[in-house]
């Protein structure tokens, strides 16, 4: 079935990691969306399932695997009529591999998208700082990407900065992004001065706490950029 729009793309999200990240995603792929009524937006499928283990805790080996969580959740999309799956959590990008022959449709990389949105910055990124869970940090997720287009990764110096980004996104998650506010902004201006020339925003909780004005460079949503690539996707299908 088409819509009025003629879009014949069902957008699948597999959300819940964490519930706001999921909203905060919608929000922005209908602001993405260029239209001047209902009609005009894309048909969505959201299964948000907080129940999905931690992420991180299940890479740093404290925690269960979510991979059965996320092939559940997907599987739901399908029968709901997706044709296409985004993830709006960056960790759990790590697990797409274990998941990705099952599925049966398409699932939009969003670091992937997000590496080959910085060779279009100008003036030209060389070099991009990540903030994100340590899971997503240890997984080598954005250091595998970006190595593909010759962009260097620098991350927080210390193990110290890195716990207070962690505390932040836990902050977040709690309902309490302002408390967050602070220690993103700082650890942010130290990847500035580690010759970042972007800051990758590399959790989706971490755009709800840090202002893109308080960043000095171009702050990287995830999230925006697998809603351009959803919308643009939709409009050529």
């Amino acid at each position: 079935m088409t819509s009025p729009t003629g879009f014949t793309e069902i957008i699948g999200i597999l959300g819940g990691m964490g519930p706001a990240a999921t909203a905060d995603f919608y929000t922005k792929l209908v602001s993405m969306t260029p239209g001047h009524n209902d009609q005009d937006h894309l048909r969505t499928v959201i299964w948000s399932d907080p129940t999905i283990p931690d992420r991180t805790e299940a890479l740093l080996g404290t925690g269960p695997d979510p991979t059965p969580w996320l092939l559940n959740g997907s599987r739901v999309l399908r029968e709901a009529g997706a044709t296409v799956i985004a993830i709006p959590c960056n960790t759990a990008h790590a697990f797409v591999p274990r998941i990705a022959d099952h599925v049966g449709l398409p699932i939009i990389h969003m670091i992937g998208e997000v590496a080959r949105h910085l060779t279009t910055l100008q003036p030209a990124v060389r070099t991009a700082g990540l903030l994100a869970t340590t899971g997503t940090v240890q997984a080598g997720l954005y250091q595998e990407w970006l190595a593909r287009y010759d962009i260097r990764l620098v991350l927080p110096a210390t193990t110290s900065r890195q716990a207070e980004v962690m505390a932040a996104i836990r902050a977040v998650k709690a309902g309490k992004p302002a408390a967050a506010t602070a220690s993103l902004t700082d650890a942010a201006r130290q990847l500035t001065a580690q010759g970042a020339q972007a800051i990758i925003a590399g959790c989706t909780e971490i755009p709800l706490g840090l202002p893109a004005d308080d960043v000095e460079v171009p702050l990287v949503d995830p999230a925006v950029i697998l809603a351009q690539v959803l919308v643009r996707r939709a409009r050529t299908a």
